[in-house]
């Protein structure tokens, strides 16, 4: 069985987060969500609606900041804030991604002291940027994928450079994507499902 890996950078968003998680309901996938941990206090029912779902929850830092820009004492803090914040949100966080891919030198103390995993991904399509329809996003998702992918998409990038609606894209690639990959033979799995039974 062909698997993929299907997760979602920088939520959860209002609006954004809610499309892709109806989405997902309706294909009858599961998918892992890298929050960021000022925006699950948020929103947190959206946070409770991914649990129910069966979705995994995986930290994507406290604020979305550059790690080239953080000290030994703002990395601790990242680290021991975003997860306190998800603990008192009933999440049991297992896996990370730095924001950008970027670490810095104490970065991988931290992972290793909470006991996390870092995460990073095989497939990034640039669903953030300017000049995307969805189907150019759909068309680079099904060229570059390949049994056993981790896809790196975003469902709140507007807040860290990303072009403003740009989600919305993402959403009707998915809408195009998810059924043609199905077809394939593809079945999606959690980050926690994939590394579990890799």
């Amino acid at each position: 069985m062909k698997r993929l890996v299907l997760t979602f950078d920088d939520g959860p968003d209002p609006i954004y987060t809610r499309k892709i998680l109806d989405i997902l309901k309706d294909e009858n996938i599961k998918a892992s969500f890298f929050v960021v941990a000022k925006n699950a206090l948020q929103y947190p029912e959206l946070i409770e609606r991914m649990k129910n779902e069966g979705h995994c929850i995986a930290l994507h830092s406290l604020e979305h900041r550059h790690a080239f820009l953080c000290g030994y004492g703002y990395t601790k803090y990242d680290f021991s804030k975003s997860l306190e914040l998800l603990h008192n949100m009933d999440c049991n966080i297992r896996y990370y991604r730095p924001p950008w891919g970027v670490r810095n030198i104490f970065t991988k103390i931290f992972v290793k002291k909470h006991n996390l995993q870092m995460v990073l991904w095989d497939v990034m399509v640039g669903d953030w940027k300017a000049g995307n329809t969805p189907e150019i996003l759909a068309n680079k998702i099904e060229k570059k994928i390949f049994d056993g992918a981790i896809i790196c998409l975003h469902d709140g990038c507007e807040k860290y450079g990303g072009v403003k609606g740009s989600p919305f894209n993402t959403i009707d690639a998915l809408k195009i994507a998810i059924p043609k990959l199905k077809e394939e033979g593809y079945n999606f799995v959690t980050v926690e499902e994939f590394l579990n039974h890799a």
